[in-house]
């Protein structure tokens, strides 16, 4: 329990910086700061690649480094300093410069968020591979990590939005005023570099209990590739790593728009976005509670997509009936509490999906290993992490694009922009949702290990690790 816990702390600080990335990067440097939104968007989206594309190298080195304190530890330690300056830092922009200034800013230290955050997270997700070949045991693992992080990005956002910033957006310290956003750094970023190190810290004594592994051969630069290339898309793996590029482009611009829709769409203040947002709360509970019966009695797999189609749902109807007049008008008594409902569902099933996808990554390493004898957790890991932000990234990207197609002002302020505007955001975002979401479902389901197949792999790897046996032979 001590280990689940302390394992799940870290995760607080992915949570505090997904909170940031998505519900407050945009709009701040877009609507407070000035710059348009495609350059914000072209920014998050070349941070999120920059990072994405030096996560395969860290889970790579990560997987063959040898030290007194393990593969990973060097690595996680690494990050806590350069966690919390940078984050702080991109809170911080120079004010009086041009555009380019600002954009060349913004890119240069999401960058370096972006990096240094993964230094922790590839190797510490990589763990979960070596602390337990259990099949449901993994499961619980992966469900104490995603519920502080989480736990931990709601408790930020409602932090951000009850008590950071007032209640009316163009008012002082209202979320149009800069100063919400400095007092907001300076509590998130101290508090990401703390989760990161005591989680570091806390699972330091682990080292010694892990596998003690040969040192790695050492391979030219082309079969390295080679070998990367074919661990990434064998027919284990590539459903999910496929699968996640679709999935990605959805929680892109789910990430990128949501804040408008509530702002605009609906037009919630600030209150009751953080309301909304407490809403996570209930949804991360029950995707606790839930996620591990459900796979014990329908299998991973056809959990995840249960949980992909219901999350789909969830997103897409509450628009879908407003636009047909079937959903309480704006202002309504019933309007935020049907909206809660909504929302804490879309968390459950996001939540618990992410939960289950992680935990069958982990077993395709065994999978892995037992066909090529090769240890890759790091690799596997950030390969899904990889596609995650690149393609999120994105997502982010396009959702920038299309507040420029539907001619989205700049500096707006709620229930002042055009209606057919703000409709054909929603119609937008919806049928985009709609689209690669179900993508991702139809290839997902390509997944082919099953809970049988995961136990056959690790009996036949306790075979193949136990030592030889000695004969003696008796002399007469």
């Amino acid at each position: 329990m001590s280990t689940k816990l302390i394992y799940g702390l870290g995760t607080v600080a992915f949570g505090i910086k997904d909170n940031g990335f998505n519900a407050l990067l945009m709009i701040y440097y877009n609507q407070v700061v000035g710059l348009s939104a495609g350059w914000v968007g072209a920014a998050i989206m070349i941070a999120m690649i920059a990072d994405a594309v030096l996560d395969p190298i860290v889970g790579q080195w990560s997987d063959s480094l040898r030290s007194k304190w393990g593969r990973r530890h060097p690595f996680m330690y690494a990050s806590v300093l350069p966690v919390g300056i940078l984050y702080f830092a991109l809170w911080m922009p120079p004010t009086g410069v041009s555009d380019i200034t600002l954009f060349a800013y913004l890119l240069v230290i999401t960058s370096g968020t972006r990096i240094a955050i993964g230094v922790y997270e590839i190797p510490s997700t990589a763990l979960l591979a070596e602390f337990t070949q259990d099949y449901h045991e993994r499961t619980v693992l992966v469900a104490y990590r995603f519920f502080f992080g989480v736990v931990g990005g709601i408790l930020m956002g409602i932090v951000v939005f009850s008590m950071i910033f007032a209640d009316d957006p163009v008012s002082p310290g209202g979320l149009l005023d800069a100063s919400g956003y400095h007092r907001y750094a300076a509590i998130a970023a101290p508090l990401m570099a703390t989760a990161i190190f005591l989680s570091t810290l806390g699972t330091h004594g682990r080292i010694f209990s892990l596998a003690k592994l040969p040192p790695p051969q050492h391979e030219g630069v082309l079969k390295t590739a080679r070998n990367m290339f074919s661990t990434l898309f064998d027919r284990t793996n590539a459903p999910i790593l496929i699968g996640s590029i679709f999935g990605s482009m959805a929680g892109g611009l789910n990430a990128g728009l949501m804040i408008y829709l509530q702002t605009y769409f609906w037009e919630l203040s600030s209150d009751q976005v953080a309301t909304l947002t407490s809403a996570g709360l209930l949804g991360v509970v029950l995707a606790f509670v839930l996620v591990l019966p459900l796979s014990k009695s329908f299998g991973k797999k056809w959990t995840t997509l249960a949980l992909y189609s219901l999350t789909l749902l969830a997103i897409v109807l509450p628009v879908a009936l407003r636009l047909f007049g079937l959903f309480p008008e704006n202002g309504s008594p019933a309007l935020v509490p049907l909206l809660f409902v909504f929302m804490a569902i879309v968390v459950m099933s996001v939540i618990a999906a992410s939960i289950l996808i992680a935990s069958m990554v982990a077993d395709v390493t065994d999978q892995i290993l037992l066909k090529t004898g090769r240890q890759s957790e790091g690799l596997i890991f950030s390969a899904t992490t990889f596609v995650n932000k690149t393609i999120s990234g994105t997502g982010v990207l396009v959702s920038g694009l299309i507040l420029t197609l539907v001619g989205f002002p700049e500096e707006a302020k709620p229930g002042q922009v055009d209606q057919s505007i703000v409709t054909n955001l929603a119609i937008v975002f919806s049928l985009a949702t709609l689209f690669f979401t179900t993508t991702a479902l139809i290839i997902t389901s390509f997944y082919p290990v099953s809970e049988e197949d995961h136990q056959l792999a690790v009996e036949e790897l306790a075979r193949k690790r136990a030592p030889e046996p000695i004969f003696k032979q008796e002399v007469s």
